[in-house]
């Protein structure tokens, strides 16, 4: 039996037969839903795009690793333009037709590859950084970065076409009713997905950011051993480095596992939980920009130049902000 606290109506009224139906809970509960990722979808959009005019305004900000920086932020911006239409799906209804909602599933993936795949390119420019100094400045240069980048953004549109590439010839071909946003992914691509897509990613991010912490760790003990021998008197305390390099890979890393597992399947449909998993998932785009604002000066002070207008100024182009 239905539950007498909802009641069901119509996507589309005026076809009855073939409309698909959608169960209305609560007017305050799905207005709080409304507000909360509607929030979400605007902070992350408003601050990714903060960091990438900063990025590309700056040119002391013209480095191989905030190129880096760069498409993670812009990955992120547009899967927060796409919560608009994770959002869209709460209810149960789209509104956009077949065509739209394949082109919508297929960018969303590869944008989604896309950004993990700039937070593994991440992660190893961290691991050289910090554990081969002296190669850094020879091993990643502006070019091959751009190259990698390059490389990360094509290997997400393809696979991800090819792997979703039924959807795209056959619009609406899973489609129950009319109204209804179906992704299908056969069971041997799904499990391909999942570990291109997640596994793989994750593992390396894991494992980079674990070496990068000890050799971190390392490096500041021996540093303060070298210390204590100069002037036995100099207390020993951790560094804030230390402490913002141990809350950066948490939040890098666990943020992202926690997410995706909850939409750990194959097949999304226009549900209200299968839209709000989505935006869980998404909601790792609006944490990367956070971790800037909280650990980098340098994007402090392009957002109180951004927000005070300062960037239209002659030469600001050449500003220190460092």
């Amino acid at each position: 039996m239905m539950d007498p606290l909802k009641e069901t109506e119509l996507c589309f009224p005026h076809l009855p037969n073939s409309s698909c139906r959608t169960a209305i809970g609560s007017y305050s509960a799905s207005l709080l839903t409304y507000i909360l990722l509607s929030s979400i979808s605007l902070l992350t959009v408003t601050l990714n795009l903060l960091v990438i005019i900063s990025i590309s305004h700056f040119k002391q900000l013209h480095t191989p690793t905030n190129a880096l920086l760069l498409s993670l932020a812009v990955s992120d911006f547009f899967i927060g333009v796409l919560m608009l239409f994770q959002i869209m799906l709460i209810d149960g209804c789209w509104f956009l037709g077949d065509v739209m909602c394949s082109l919508y599933c297929v960018l969303d993936n590869i944008i989604a590859s896309a950004s993990i795949g700039n937070m593994v390119l991440i992660s190893i420019d961290r691991y050289v950084a910090i554990c081969f100094p002296l190669h850094y400045p020879s091993k990643v240069t502006q070019k091959r970065v751009q190259f990698c980048v390059c490389v990360c953004w094509t290997c997400s549109a393809l696979s991800n076409s090819l792997l979703l590439k039924d959807n795209l010839e056959n619009p609406g071909k899973y489609n129950s009713c009319y109204g209804e946003c179906v992704l299908i992914i056969d069971y041997i691509a799904g499990r391909v997905d999942l570990f291109l897509s997640f596994i793989g990613p994750v593992t390396v991010i894991i494992v980079l950011y674990m070496m990068v912490f000890f050799e971190a760790v390392s490096q500041a003990r021996a540093m303060r051993s070298h210390i204590v021998a100069i002037s036995p008197q100099s207390p020993v305390t951790a560094k804030k480095s230390e402490l913002k390099a141990a809350r950066t890979l948490v939040l890098l890393c666990l943020c992202p596992y926690f997410c995706v597992t909850i939409t750990g399947q194959d097949t999304l449909l226009n549900t209200s939980l299968s839209a709000f998993a989505l935006c869980l998932f998404s909601f790792n785009s609006c944490l990367n920009p956070v971790i800037y604002a909280f650990f980098y000066p340098w994007f402090r002070k392009c957002v109180i130049k951004i927000v005070t207008l300062q960037i239209l100024q002659p030469n600001s182009r050449q500003a220190n902000i460092k």
